[in-house]
Order: structure tokens, then sequence, then C-alpha cells
């Protein structure tokens, strides 16, 4: 029986999300195999121990002890000794490789990507970058950072066209993005993007199919899920039409893509994989544009979601992957690293 300590919550935009996702994989995780620790990371950053994820009456404060595969209850003085952590964790301090840090200063093994690749995965720009230079062509795009003179629209729209995208460079779930077509949007927007991040990334908009690859394993054993296609209920996939109650976005799994094209974009996630030195699991997108075919990478997330509507496990489930399989293989996939 192996102790699986499945952190979840955390600081970011995203906390309600991961609660979300935490509550699947906890259903999912096999009880003959593993024992569940919760660790609720609260909006304010402690972590505290709890017994549900639905009760996050504070347990008492976990205290990591570096380099002895432990943490203290501190009211408690009780010692818990996870086998593995489970982060079940989106967005800043908890996919970007700060918790992984953790984990490795405590020498326990985590499911996912280490230190380098979730926090080079974490920020799109860094990530577009390694993704070039591995051959993969991104949507054409400015950054703008905190402190550097403002940006006029007309500046922005005279290299990249109109309309344009505004997101944080370091975000997920579509968190503070914008589809902006004017002057007075765009100031807003980057307002609104610069809330979440210093960083803010500015890509020209294309007319295109969303396209998500899961993949799953440890280098060089890799394998890409069957392509899935987004179908957002808006002019894109924004964090209301993911996650409201009565979105009509929708996921088709396989995309209906020619076999060619569905390969193609399967090789390109696993070489985005590879190349970030990514390990367990990552779900990869990319554009498809309309008019040209031209396949553009988008992003990778290194900690997708496990909620109702996630498309990594979704992705796994078309293929006969069930949400108790993946969460066990990701496990082992720790484990053996």
């Amino acid at each position: 029986m192996k102790t699986v300590l499945i952190l979840y919550g955390g600081e970011s935009s995203e906390h309600d999300v991961s609660i979300s996702s935490a509550r699947n994989v906890v259903a999912a995780l096999d009880t003959s195999k593993y024992r569940p620790i919760l660790g609720y990371l609260t909006k304010d950053g402690r972590l505290q121990h709890v017994t549900s994820i639905d009760d996050t009456i504070d347990g008492g404060t976990l205290l990591p002890v570096l380099g002895e595969n432990r943490f203290l209850v501190e009211d408690t003085g009780e010692s818990i000794v996870p086998d593995v952590i489970f982060p079940v964790l989106h967005g800043k301090n908890g996919e970007d490789g700060t918790v992984q840090g953790l984990a490795a200063l405590l020498h326990i093994p985590i499911v996912g990507c280490g230190v380098a690749a979730s926090a080079v995965a974490m920020n799109k720009v860094f990530a577009k970058q390694l993704a070039a230079e591995a051959g993969l062509q991104a949507v054409p795009y400015l950054t703008h950072r905190a402190g550097d003179e403002t940006l006029s629209y007309d500046e922005v729209s005279e290299s990249l066209g109109s309309p344009v995208f505004v997101k944080p460079a370091n975000a997920g779930s579509s968190v503070g993005v914008t589809k902006v077509s004017d002057a007075a949007t765009f100031q807003t927007a980057l307002q609104a993007a610069h809330q979440h991040d210093d960083v803010v990334l500015i890509e020209k908009a294309i007319d295109a199919r969303e396209l998500e690859v899961a993949v799953l394993g440890n280098v060089p054993a890799i394998e890409a899920s069957p392509v899935a296609e987004v179908v957002p209920e808006g002019d894109f996939y924004s964090y209301e039409s993911k996650y409201a109650e009565n979105s009509q976005s929708a996921v088709q799994i396989p995309a209906g893509l020619p076999e060619e094209v569905s390969e193609q974009v399967r090789l390109a996630a696993m070489t985005v994989f590879e190349v970030l030195e990514c390990r367990g699991l990552a779900r990869v997108d990319f554009f498809l544009d309309r008019q040209s075919g031209e396949l553009y990478f988008n992003e990778i997330n290194t900690l997708p979601g496990f909620t109702n509507i996630s498309v990594y496990p979704k992705a796994w489930q078309a293929v006969g992957v069930s949400y108790g399989q993946l969460v066990d293989r990701l496990i082992q996939l720790a484990l053996e690293k």
C-alpha cells in the first residue's frame, strides 16, 4: 500500500478548478493500492491537512521536513511520510516548478514534470521559443512586460493585424485572455492580463481549429492520445466557455482530421514533450489554420485539468483508459523515475 499525498487548491486564479480536478482524482484512486492523504493549499498559500475534498476544515498545518521524505502536522506532531506526491494544482505556485522543487528538496517522487520543464512550459513565451528550435512554428506574437512603454493598438495591428489575443504569459484555463479588435479594448485587455503576470503575450488572431493532444509516459517510452478538437461556444475557448454550467462548448475526440494530419499533430505533441524534457503527463495544444492548413504550436500544460470536462482524461478515455487506470499509471510513472 503506497501513501499518496494529493495537493490541491493553491494561490492561483485556478483554485476552484484545482478543487474540481482533485475531487475526480481522489474518486478514481484505487484504495486497495493507495492510501490518500489530502493537502489543501489555501488561497493565501498555507498547506493544511484535511480529511476530505469538500471539508476544508484545518486539520493542522503541514510542515515539510526537507531531506527526510516527510511532513509534520504542526498541531499534533504526527509524521506524514508520502511515497509519492500527486499535485492537482494549476497556475502560479502549483505547476510552475515551485511545488516540484519542494518535492525535490523533500526527496519525494512527484507525479508529472520536474522543476525545469514545469517552469519553462508555464511560460508561454519560453515554450514557444524552445518549440521553434525543434522546427515547430507559433502564431506571430509580441510581448509586453510590466514597466515597458505603453503599446498603442496601431503599433500592434500594424505588426500583427487585427484582431489579436492578449493573454498573460504565465497562466492557464484562459484566465485573463481577451480577444481585441479596437484601441479602447486593447488597453483594458493589457491591464487585465498584467493583473495575472508581468509578461503579456499579444498574438495574431487566425481562423483556426483548436487541437489538443494528451501525452503520457517518461521519455523515451511516451505515447500520444488521439487528437481532440475543441469547439468553443463563442469566439474562442474562454474561461467561461470552459467552466460555466450552461456552456455549449464541446470537445470532439477524435478530431475529424485526415489521418496524415492527425499523425502530424500527434508527432508534434511528442516532440514538444521531449524538447521540454517533460515527464509523466502533459497536454499539448495547437492551432490548425483553416485556410492554409498550417499547424501552429500554441502551448503546453504540464498539469492539465482532471475536471468533468477536461480534455486530458477524456482523450485517454476515448481509447479505453479509465480515470482509475490513468491515475494509477501516473503514480507508477512518478515512482519509476
